[in-house]
């Protein structure tokens, strides 16, 4: 069945139609600084790893975590296989980093070694990567004691290195069950990948651990249920519900499931129906405003017989029997099945003709959300009716006649933060149980900012750009009709932080007080929500009275080291470089 696809309803009432600029504050930063013993466990990529999906995944990783159930607390993993400490009670009485675990084994000498990564998966538990393919899972009771170091749970080889994404734990029938969300990015096997691409895929491993002990007997977590699914980019975001009953991916590419505690999902490769290119698109279709017809590629000597052909009001399936679907999926918009049919056509495919229940809307595509297999054709009438309706919207000179009444459009006209990613995202629900999607929404242009944790009792949030703002949603796993919801807007900074060509992080605090750009060196970009002012401004162009001012701060950093992680508080942001980790008090 295919997933329903859903759609990000925006709260006007957080949209601020009048916001007009950040003005420049110079009012100075407070900015402490906490030498590092020794150096962050920092791993830089290999001749081997030469993708984007590497970069992202490995290169712009954030070194640094914040404990959301400990104020001011965050922690790092140094070179000495160290996890270290840091909470903040008083800025100018700041102590060193306090080791809570030392990893027993030099992951040094593993070649494919990534970057150490940390999840904070509650109050009292936490899950560490060695980065060499070793999950730890600890107990981590009274965190906001200096005194206590943290106990080994679990620890297992887990194959290939990794980095945890997320990690969250709930209870389920008295049985204490912590899930963890692990990534790869693995040289893909088949022999034709270097042809279709990088010659990598991209690995999401959800395992489950629980302590499945008797009542008497010593606790032991073992794995109890392994999970994948891959796709062909880095996810922006993966989180796991609460209650474990779900996943929820971004991507710029879909995601497949492949693996349920260890069983193949999808059949056998012999089983999948072949074509005479695999390249090409499996299916064609064409539109009027009538009807819709899809022309469907079939094997050479397949029969009336061995066709299966499923059609409602809303949904189609077409398929050769025991064998995958070559078409299925939710259709764009409703037809009328009493009047559609389809026929074979020169033994080599398939035609089928879909009724629209509505004559004259342009359907942009075949099936809700696409699925890659399908390519859409112009007939020749309507190919020269669109030239002739954009001809004047294109032109190959800058600015040909700007005395026209519709002066063309040229693109070295447009800013770099007004072009968008050429592939569209999609933010994706898969069930606990089958790893099949349950929710699709299609991002479209709104391009993905950050992900930050707000709330411990909730997943993290997500940042996506909106027009020129920044909107942040809070995912709602038990609220299926309404599962995303807008909880607040960065007025303008979906544009402003296009325009920095050297960021790397991107944050910001949990009372939404203010938002946070860290670039790669030295400089870091404070946005605050506009507040009111203590005296009487006015608007020299419009002579009207501004009650409220958002102000925009600049930090520079006195070290000349990458910045390697980027957290922030209500009152404070931490940045982490190779040996330092700077504490900058943004709010009293």
């Amino acid at each position: 069945m295919a997933a329903s696809n859903y759609s990000l309803k925006v709260n006007r009432d957080l949209l601020d139609p009048n916001f007009e600029s950040y003005r420049l504050s110079l009012d100075p930063i407070p900015t402490y600084n906490v030498e590092l013993d020794a150096a962050v466990a920092e791993v830089k990529l290999k001749d081997n790893q030469y993708t984007l999906d590497h970069v992202r995944a490995f290169g712009m990783y954030n070194y640094l975590h914040i404990d959301p159930w400990c104020e001011d607390s965050v922690y790092l993993v140094d070179c000495k296989g160290r996890v270290l400490n840091l909470t903040v009670t008083l800025d100018t009485a700041l102590g060193k980093p306090r080791e809570v675990f030392r990893m027993p084994c030099d992951t040094s000498m593993c070649e494919e070694r990534v970057c150490p990564s940390l999840s904070l998966t509650s109050a009292n538990l936490a899950a560490l990567s060695d980065g060499a393919g070793r999950l730890y899972l600890f107990r981590t009771s009274g965190r906001e004691n200096s005194s206590l170091k943290w106990e080994v749970l679990f620890s297992e080889d887990m194959g290939d290195p990794f980095a945890i994404l997320h990690s969250i734990s709930h209870v389920q029938v008295g049985v204490q069950t912590i899930e963890v969300l692990l990534l790869r990015v693995q040289k893909d096997p088949s022999p034709d990948c270097e042809s279709k691409g990088s010659g990598f895929y991209v690995s999401l491993e959800w395992i489950t651990v629980s302590d499945a002990a008797e009542q008497g007997q010593e606790k032991k977590y073992e794995v109890r249920k392994r999970r994948e699914l891959r796709g062909k980019s880095v996810p922006h975001y993966a989180a796991v519900e609460p209650n474990g009953k779900g996943l929820l991916v971004a991507s710029d590419k879909p995601f497949v499931s492949t693996r349920v505690d260890e069983a193949l999902v999808e059949p056998p490769a012999a089983e999948v129906m072949e074509v005479e290119s695999t390249a090409d698109p499996i299916y064609f279709w064409q539109q009027t405003m009538e009807d819709i017809t899809v022309s469907v590629r079939m094997p050479e000597g397949i029969t009336k017989d061995d066709v299966l052909f499923e059609l409602s009001a809303h949904n189609v399936a077409v398929g050769v029997r025991g064998f995958l679907p070559l078409l299925e999926g939710r259709l764009h918009a409703p037809i009328d099945p009493e009047a559609s049919n389809w026929i074979f056509k020169d033994d080599k495919s398939l035609e089928v003709s879909l009724q629209k229940t509505t004559e004259g809307p342009v359907w942009p595509e075949l099936l809700m959300g696409g699925d890659g297999r399908g390519e859409y054709l112009l007939s020749e009438e309507q190919a020269a009716a669109l030239h002739e309706r954009l001809t004047y919207l294109t032109s190959d000179d800058m600015n040909a006649n700007p005395d026209k009444d519709k002066p063309p459009c040229n693109s070295q006209e447009l800013e770099d933060c007004d072009g968008f990613p050429e592939d569209t995202s999609n933010l994706t629900r898969f069930d606990g149980d089958s790893l099949k999607p349950t929710h699709v929404v299609n991002l479209g242009s709104h391009q993905f900012l950050f992900a930050v944790d707000l709330n411990p009792s909730e997943m993290p949030c997500f940042c996506l750009r909106h027009d020129v703002d920044a909107l942040l949603w809070q995912p709602r796993p038990d609220k299926p009709g309404h599962m995303w919801e807008h909880i607040a807007t960065f007025n303008a900074l979906g544009y402003v932080q296009a325009s920095k060509r050297d960021k790397k992080f991107a944050t910001c605090s949990p009372n939404f007080s203010y938002a946070a750009l860290g670039e790669c060196l030295r400089r870091v970009f404070i946005y605050r929500q506009p507040s009111p002012v203590a005296t009487v401004l006015f608007n020299r162009k419009q002579g009207r009275q501004v009650g409220q001012v958002a102000k925009q701060q600049v930090a520079s950093l006195d070290s000349n080291d990458v910045v390697l992680g980027f957290r922030a508080t209500n009152e404070r942001l931490f940045v982490l470089t190779l040996n330092n980790l700077f504490v900058l008090k943004i709010n009293n």
